[in-house]
């Protein structure tokens, strides 16, 4: 830091108002307080040592500050997770639903079964199968002639006579071809964060999946 004065010929010390004063940095981290805390025990007096209540506050003050400072960036990281992240973009998806691979359909709200098949190469007589946890055939739906691609596939939930006869999650059964894909659609209930910071959740009748899982969202 240059100083406000010079030294003549004759070794004395002259005031030079040319000189530019050095700021310095304006504000004090964790480490200048440890080191102006070294320094003070270094150079205290052994026949009358710095009191140990002005020793315990000035390391209060060391441990406040940076408590402070790590407090300061969680915010700023649980501030840049809210503002327009990935969990209030997710958040925005409950109610809907999301068409996720899996062999399990679960029914919406209304009690119907939602899925869809995808062929690597055109398909005949191929059927679904829908199985209860019991091992029975609660449906089966005739998909017919397909070429390849995906292929939904849908069942109200009800029998010939109207009557609901399924409520629970049914697994999916391909019958006379091979699947490239079985995906099936489940309503989203609810959005879950999780603590570390990893990516928002998504919690479903079928499980938990990621925003990525998502096929497709209607």
């Amino acid at each position: 830091m240059t100083t406000t004065t010079a030294t003549d010929g004759a070794g004395l010390s002259v005031y030079n108002p040319n000189a530019k004063v050095g700021t310095g940095k304006s504000e004090m981290g964790q480490a200048d307080f440890l080191r102006l805390l070294t320094a003070q025990m270094q150079t205290q007096d052994p026949f009358e040592p710095v009191d140990n209540a002005q020793m315990v506050a000035q390391m209060a003050t060391i441990t406040n500050s940076s408590g402070i400072a790590e407090m300061n960036q969680t915010l700023k990281n649980l501030a840049s997770e809210l503002t327009g992240s990935r969990l209030g973009d997710a958040a925005s998806w409950i109610g809907k639903s999301m068409l996720v691979q899996s062999n399990i359909a679960a029914p919406d709200a209304a009690g119907q079964y939602m899925g869809q098949v995808s062929f690597a190469d055109a398909t005949s007589g191929a059927s679904v199968d829908l199985i209860d946890g019991n091992g029975n055939v609660v449906k089966t739906i005739d998909l017919g002639d397909q070429p390849k691609g995906d292929v939904n596939f849908y069942w109200d939930g009800k029998d010939d006579a109207g009557n609901s006869i399924a409520t629970d999650a049914l697994r999916i059964k391909v019958n006379g071809a091979n699947p490239s894909r079985v995906a099936s659609w489940a309503t989203i209930a609810a959005v879950q964060s999780p603590a570390d910071g990893s990516s928002s959740k998504l919690i479903t009748p079928l499980g938990t999946y990621k925003p990525t899982d998502a096929i497709s969202l209607a």
